[in-house]
């Protein structure tokens, strides 16, 4: 081919790619409609994620405030009779919710004939163990969407992926040119798709970890003072005995 025919390609080449919009609404614009669709869908999850992870940050922070406060008021010496009066049967965090639960059911065998004392340990215990599932299922409201960004969200930016290749492939087929022009566009817009998914799912995994990190010391603890509340408990039904 003629040296001078050779370089004239390959500066029209260069002059095409180079008059192409390569941001990111230009990539969006160009795309397939099937890559579109998998973009938005990847801005509304990666969207979505975020706040739920503002809601979560702020809901999980105020949560514990709470339950060190009311721990703090529980072990400072105060009669169960007087706390379960101030608390005013609106449970603030979950503790304080466990410590109602336990203390309404303690009240209505207090309130029943003496025969009824027998197994109200086991009633109490019952109570308090329903209570905290109640409690874990609502701390753990909506994390399953963000662990479901977190796995899908990647395979679904490798989809866009395949199809973006796809249709570069098509298009070096329709033309028979294989300058940058016509390849680059199809390229671009794959990349972008996967960049989309990790930028949707890296979140999305880290905050699912952080979060369920933080349910399971927020459970803990809730074994913990049920235990310890039953104990007490336990202890008063021996007095009486």
């Amino acid at each position: 081919m003629d040296p001078v025919a050779t370089q004239q390609v390959i500066t029209e080449t260069m002059v095409d790619a180079a008059s192409m919009d390569f941001s990111l609404w230009g990539l969006f614009l160009r795309a397939d409609i099937v890559v579109k669709l998998v973009m938005v869908g990847l801005i509304f999850a990666s969207i979505w994620s975020w706040a739920i992870i503002f809601d979560k940050w702020w809901r999980y922070g105020r949560i514990e405030r709470r339950i060190d406060q009311f721990e703090r008021v529980f072990w400072s010496g105060r009669s169960l009779e007087d706390l379960y009066q101030e608390t005013g049967h609106r449970p603030q965090n979950p503790l304080s919710a466990l410590f109602i639960a336990a203390m309404r059911e303690w009240r209505r065998s207090q309130e029943a004939v003496a025969s009824s004392f027998v197994g109200l340990k086991e009633r109490v215990d019952k109570v308090m163990q329903v209570t905290i599932n109640r409690e874990m299922v609502a701390l753990e409201n909506r994390l399953l969407f963000l662990a479901t960004v977190g796995s899908v969200s990647p395979f679904v930016g490798l989809f866009g992926t395949v199809w973006g290749i796809m249709n570069s492939f098509q298009s070096i087929a329709v033309s028979r040119d294989t300058n940058l022009a016509v390849v680059a566009p199809g390229i671009a817009e794959a990349l972008f798709a996967t960049g989309l998914g990790l930028i949707a799912a890296i979140p999305a995994v880290v905050a699912y970890n952080r979060f369920s990190h933080q349910t399971s010391k927020i459970a803990q603890r809730m074994e913990s003072f049920a235990d310890e509340f039953s104990a007490i408990l336990s202890r008063q039904l021996d007095e009486r005995g």
